[in-house]
């Protein structure tokens, strides 16, 4: 709407506004009866908001209130009611609401701290674009940073060709919920305030976007597109990725200024449920529990979630096919205390040439959570992102009490990868100590493909002499209840971090036989004399 047609129908509305008060005021008024007094009427007066509950949801939480949660605050009537709805609000958003601190509230404040500190230019750094979007969706995975700006070599996909440039600066997000996967978000600098604006195109950086003939691009430099032509938007469409196209990045930008969702908070509610088909379509899937020591009274619970991909529906997002899954468990003690929740999403992308392959393979998720030894149950909801099918499974097990005298292991783990960790591996899912190890829930294997067997072994006796384990571990393998394998373990390799030993072994199958097998992996203390045995079925198929 331009300047004036807005002034003309603010008039056009005032002068709407005045002739009813005129029309009001030609109307004859009721008389007060005599003997009424009109101090005595009712008086129908609104109780002020309070100036700190006005902060609250213009300056605190703007960013994230959804405009439902902003409409129901708006109706209450009361302080009592109003703080009663802060509190449920900073709850409903609490990680793990049985501890006395509520994390997402306290790095949110600490998020509004800092983005004050880092990026105020005139006006407070939470008013800006970076500090709303530092707020909102926390620090980026990565920031590419030129507050000189200057020379500046064009990446083919914005043109090629050399310019310079005002300072910028570009985000990156791995992945945002409700946004997408490897999202970069361009600020830029024009003024040279220290404002970092959010950019709707590549070009707002270019400081000779308007001076003729200087900061050509590849293709203005051969003449084939023209610099009006990228001024005006049409330059530049062979080169550009998808989330620079137009409409995806206003599209990005658009979901950027959404508060974040509450996650999942609909499978929350199901979690518990007494059936474990909670609809005609249900989504199959595994779930698996494995621990692992970590001191004397905390043990390390891997949970495992894994479903086949042709559970999942595939759409075409962004010339990929997709799919997703959103998981929510929920972790109780016996005594019905709340231990713990993780909630988070695992998407499967594949071109339309691999989209059969990825149909045969499974999508995975794990959660590793610190409990205490002792009886607990999960409820575990998944959900399939684009059919809304949703299966829940509940799995009552025991946390075990590791004795620091006695022989003891954790989990045997059927790996189908096992590999050492890498720098990138750090805090990501499926590491165990320093080993990669994605479990194989099925135990099924391609003939051919390696069959990863990893356990940790506490409390073994060292030699003293040799200061190698006092221990013999042997691994036997079986088909048919006849015995195929039955190999020692010669300790090389292994990691020994104080009384915890690693196993962790590949086992190749190119020359075994079709069918099932059964893995026993023998432990003899040399030193105490005492023996353990773990045991673990697996399939090779073709």
């Amino acid at each position: 709407m331009s300047k004036k047609k807005f002034i003309r129908n603010l008039v056009l509305t005032s002068s709407v506004l005045l002739t009813t008060v005129s029309v009001g005021f030609a109307q004859k008024t009721k008389p007060t009866p005599p003997n009424q007094n009109p101090e005595d009427k009712p008086r129908n007066v609104r109780s002020e908001v309070k100036e700190v509950y006005k902060n609250w949801i213009k300056k605190d939480v703007p960013y994230i209130i959804t405009s439902e949660e902003k409409k129901a605050f708006n109706a209450l009537k009361t302080d009592e009611e109003r703080e009663n709805f802060i509190e449920n609000f900073w709850r409903r958003r609490d990680p793990n609401p049985d501890t006395e601190e509520n994390e997402f509230r306290e790095e949110y404040y600490e998020r509004i701290a800092y983005a004050n500190e880092k990026f105020a230019s005139g006006i407070p750094g939470w008013m800006t674009d970076r500090g709303r979007i530092y707020i909102t969706w926390g620090k980026p995975d990565g920031i590419e940073s030129r507050p000189a700006g200057g020379s500046y070599d064009r990446p083919s996909y914005e043109g090629g060709g050399s310019t310079t440039t005002y300072p910028f600066e570009i985000w990156f997000y791995r992945h945002l919920d409700n946004v997408g996967d490897g999202i970069e978000i361009e600020f830029v600098d024009p003024t040279g305030t220290g404002e970092y604006r959010i950019a709707r195109n590549a070009n707002e950086k270019d400081a000779l976007l308007m001076v003729p003939g200087a900061g050509l691009t590849t293709a203005e430099q051969l003449g084939l597109n023209s610099k009006g032509d990228r001024i005006s938007g049409q330059g530049n469409t062979n080169f550009q990725r998808e989330q620079d196209t137009p409409f995806r990045r206003m599209e990005i930008i658009n979901n950027l200024q959404r508060p974040p969702q509450v996650k999942y908070s609909d499978l929350q509610a199901l979690a518990g449920a007494d059936s474990g088909v909670i609809d005609n379509n249900p989504l199959d899937f595994q779930l698996d529990v494995s621990f692992f020591r970590q001191s004397d009274d905390r043990v390390i619970t891997a949970f495992t979630v894994q479903a086949d991909n042709k559970e999942l529906v595939f759409e075409n997002v962004g010339g990929l096919q997709t799919a997703g899954m959103n998981i929510f468990g929920r972790i109780m003690a016996v005594s019905g205390k709340r231990s713990g929740i993780f909630e988070d999403s695992v998407v499967a992308n594949a071109t339309v040439e691999e989209l059969a392959d990825s149909k045969e393979k499974k999508s995975i998720y794990q959660k590793a959570v610190a409990l205490a030894p002792g009886t607990y149950k999960v409820d575990v909801v998944v959900r399939d992102v684009r059919s809304g099918n949703k299966g829940i499974r509940s799995f009552g097990f025991t946390v075990p009490k590791y004795d620091e005298k006695k022989l003891d292991t954790s989990t045997l783990i059927m790996a189908s990868k096992l590999r050492t960790t890498t720098e990138q591996d750090i805090g990501g899912m499926f590491v165990i100590g320093g080993a990669k190890v994605i479990p194989n829930l099925t135990g099924t294997y391609k003939k051919g493909q390696e069959v990863g067997i990893y356990m940790q072994v506490y409390n073994a006796g060292i030699d003293q002499t040799t200061l190698r384990p006092a221990v013999d571990v042997t691994y036997v393998l079986t088909k048919d209840g006849k015995e195929i394998l039955n190999q020692p373990e010669n300790w090389e390799g292994l990691s020994d971090s104080g009384q915890r030993l690693t196993l962790a072994r590949l086992l190749p199958t190119d020359a075994m036989p079709l069918g099932s097998y059964e893995l026993k992996v023998k432990i003899k203390d040399r030193v105490s004399g005492q023996l353990l045995e773990k045991s673990s079925k697996f399939t090779i198929t073709q």
